[in-house]
């Protein structure tokens, strides 16, 4: 799977001052639409069940906007994996308002994770990905 589609709605939390939503809340929509992504492969984000346990840090993740969302909109995430390589993923992020005839892209994102294996000391090395998960992904063409 390349592509999935997330929904959510901005809630008041997600807003600031203006009523518009925070730069930051983006970030937090885009992980939601992620840890969805996973679920819908039968995973965790967290990478629990699979032996040894592994995880996704992030090392790298950008966000632009084009127009603002606000409080009670619902929003599409459409969530692409841009790049896949042997221990890293690179997300894209396409996030519009739902209902909106013209399906105006309104923000941009795109985040990198690496897997990782944590020793008994908490000490953090790449690690490839799981084959049983890394058959279930798949790069989106043109990227």
């Amino acid at each position: 799977m390349s592509r999935f589609v997330y929904t959510r709605r901005v809630e008041f939390a997600d807003t600031d001052m203006a009523g518009i939503m925070h730069f930051s809340s983006i970030f937090r929509f885009m992980e939601s639409a992620e840890h969805a992504f996973f679920r819908s492969l039968g995973y965790s984000v967290t990478l629990d069940e699979i032996d040894p346990a592994l995880g996704l840090p992030r090392v790298q993740a950008e966000a632009s906007f084009r127009r603002p969302f606000r409080f009670e909109d619902e929003i599409e995430i459409e969530f692409t994996i841009r790049e896949k390589r042997t221990k890293s993923l690179t997300y894209g992020f396409e996030l519009r308002k739902v209902g909106d005839p013209e399906r105006f892209v309104a923000a941009l994102g795109s985040m990198t994770v690496v897997c990782v294996r944590r020793d008994h000391e908490g000490k953090m090395a790449s690690h490839e990905l799981p084959g049983e998960l890394a058959e279930k992904i798949e790069a989106e063409p043109g990227f």
